[in-house]
Parts: C-alpha cells; structure tokens; sequence
C-alpha cells in the first residue's frame, strides 16, 4: 500500500470516527429531551443533516444506537469508579469504598439521562447483547476489588469474617445464608472477588444494591421533603455501608 493510500483510510477512518461521535451525541440529546422510547434514527440523521440511509450505515437500527450509547454510558462510570478507588493509598481500602460510592453518584449527577438509560427502566422491545456485559461489569469490578484486598487484609492478619460476628459489631446475630443463596453468592465470588467468603459478599450485594437505591432515590425525586439535599445523608449511609460489609 503506498503512503498515499494509507493515509487517505487513515482520513477516512477519522472522519467516521468522528461522526460516529456526532451522531452518538445527538442521540445523547434526545434521551435527554424525550427518553430512551424516543429514540429515532430519522430525528437524529435530521438534526445532524444526514440522509438516513446514510445514518443506517453507522448504525443499522436503533438498538444498535442504543447498544453503543449503553456501552459508553457503563464504561464511562467504571473509569470514574476505577479512578476514584485508584486515587487512594492501596492500603486504605475503606477510603477507596468512599472515594468510588460518590464518584458513582457524581457521575449519576452529573449525567442522569445516560444514569437512567443503564440503571433506569428497561427499555419496551430492547435486549441488551453481550457486548453490553464487559462493561456493565468495570463498577462491580472496583467493588470485588476492594472486597478481595479486605478478605487479604483480614484472612492474613487473622480475625474473623465480618458477617459471621467478627470484626464489626451486628445489631443481631447474622443469620446463616440459604443454600440457594450461597450457591449465589459463590458464582459472585468467582466473578469479582474470588476465595471472599458467601458472608462478605451477600454484605457487599446488599450494600452495592443500597448505594444505586440511594442514587435512583435522589435522582429521581424521592428524597424531596426528606433528605433533600442528599449529601450528608448519603456520607452516613456510605460510612455505615462500609461498617456491614466490614471494612476497617
């Protein structure tokens, strides 16, 4: 191939890069103004100036618009997540479950519509592909993160499993896991955080569905003539979260 040649694809692959980011923020646009349902290939390729049969060449249908916009919308939050946790001293793992549950709710605030497209109501007529698990998984991944450096830090400085009457004090007895639950609870672990006992994890499963209650909560109006604003509350309720999984 002559450099001629390489460096017309090269335009050329930039160019459609490019306006594959224009037409995915259009899209952006129009979540925000009429909702996932409303999504329209037509009403995009008209507002950018395209034919639509042009626009079907980037994206051949509108769930395939929404895939991308759903795989951007989850890494998008993982890097926040990651990059929150990997900004605090390894060692201090409660201060990296801090750090990644308000860049979770920064992010949510920061963009609700992309928000409310991954964690809202499903969408009538759209199934989610497996190109959508990777990153869906980046947020869940920070938590079995810190889960696993916990369990090292415990398991090698001895003590107890916290959910088993260990290290922070439980308002009641724990109770013991269902076996169907455990089952569960084990393929989480072999996922995100493997060798963590079934009892850490159902702790972090019951505190990681908390925190998107808590965000979905906000976000969604429900706090309004309660704890409206939401910030110091949710600082509590991360620092008591951090208390049942077990954090120190």
């Amino acid at each position: 191939m002559t450099a001629t040649a390489s460096a017309g694809r090269t335009a050329r692959a930039r160019a459609r890069a490019e306006l594959t980011q224009e037409i995915k923020q259009e899209a952006r646009r129009q979540l925000a103004a009429h909702g996932a349902q409303g999504l329209s290939l037509r009403a995009v390729a008209r507002e950018l100036g395209m034919a639509s049969s042009a626009l079907y060449r980037y994206f051949p249908s509108r769930d395939e618009l929404l895939t991308a916009l759903i795989i951007d919308a989850y890494d998008a939050l993982g890097e926040a997540a990651e990059a929150a946790s990997a900004g605090r001293p390894t060692t201090d793992i409660r201060g990296r479950w801090a750090a990644a549950c308000h860049a979770i709710r920064d992010w949510a605030r920061t963009y609700p519509h992309e928000y409310a497209l991954i964690y809202g109501s499903p969408v009538p007529g759209y199934r989610a592909p497996q190109a959508t698990v990777a990153p869906a998984a980046r947020v869940a991944g920070v938590a079995g993160g810190l889960l696993a450096d916990a369990w090292r830090e415990i398991r090698d400085g001895g003590g107890d499993v916290p959910g088993t009457g260990g290290r922070v004090p439980d308002p009641a007895p724990p109770r013991p896991l269902p076996p169907g639950l455990a089952q569960q609870a084990a393929v989480v672990a072999g996922a995100i955080a493997p060798g963590v006992p079934d009892a850490m994890i159902v702790r972090m499963l019951i505190a990681w569905t908390q925190l998107f209650g808590m965000i979905s909560f906000e976000l969604f109006g429900q706090f309004v003539g309660s704890v409206e604003p939401a910030d110091t509350f949710f600082g509590y309720a991360v620092e008591q979260m951090a208390d049942f999984i077990g954090l120190r």
